[in-house]
């Protein structure tokens, strides 16, 4: 299904029983619906499952600017409301943690959880040839080659994204959401693996000192997708956290 959100269509799955309470599912960066559906369909019987294509991933159009994180959380808002959700427990994998992360830190919701969420600029040592090309795009004469230079340095989900998306992913690496995520009230629930090499497992403990109310659950030997990896563990935890 689409909604047309803040000019950009939205596609999303919504299964509806009418319950009193709803889960809401964000994936991860260049993802889509299907990497959430293995969690969510585990609670067709008993919630209400929304799962979104943010804008500029699956079948969701590029946003029309490169969105901030918290004008994410705004497009996934207008979505609840608009589906007339009252009480919403937020799922969110990486990127789609990210923006739970900011989303529960301004609205309401009744419980979080959040598959290896990053919340800060991770800081790396920079490749040479990344300093020379940050020389070199602020000398005029010389932008040119640093305009060619682009394409051989950056992450592969850089250099696959189009100029609005990577501007999205860039502002989303540098947000340091450290005063944001302290006024989550809602009870969390972090799930990490201990090989994540994208969010370290030190993220998680950092969050769970961070939040008010926020529990740390570890899969030794699991990496960044330790939801996927550890899955009938992971959907036990949950349902142990969400109530049966």
């Amino acid at each position: 299904m689409l909604k047309n959100i803040k000019g950009v269509k939205v596609n999303y799955f919504f299964h509806d029983i009418g319950a009193e309470v709803s889960l809401v599912l964000l994936h991860g960066w260049n993802q889509n619906i299907e990497m959430m559906m293995p969690i969510g369909e585990k609670f067709f019987d008993r919630y209400n499952v929304l799962i979104i294509d943010l804008p500029g991933f699956g079948k969701s159009s590029e946003p029309l600017h490169s969105w901030t994180v918290y004008e994410y959380a705004e497009c996934v808002k207008q979505m609840v409301d608009d589906l007339g959700l009252n009480k919403i427990i937020l799922m969110g994998h990486s990127f789609g943690g990210r923006v739970g992360l900011i989303y529960s830190s301004i609205y309401d919701v009744d419980k979080l959880i959040c598959f290896a969420s990053p919340y800060c600029k991770e800081l790396k040592k920079l490749p040479l040839k990344t300093k020379i090309y940050k020389s070199l795009k602020n000398v005029s004469c010389l932008k040119w080659i640093a305009n060619i230079m682009k394409n051989y340095i950056g992450s592969t989900d850089y250099k696959n994204a189009t100029e609005v998306m990577r501007g999205v992913l860039v502002q989303s690496i540098n947000l340091e959401m450290i005063e944001d995520v302290k006024k989550i009230k809602a009870p969390t629930l972090l799930i990490w693996g201990s090989l994540d090499t994208a969010v370290p497992i030190n993220r998680a403990y950092e969050l769970e000192s961070l939040i008010k109310d926020a529990k740390v659950v570890e899969y030794e030997g699991a990496t960044h997708y330790a939801y996927l990896e550890r899955k009938n563990e992971v959907i036990q935890v949950i349902d142990d956290f969400i109530g049966k």
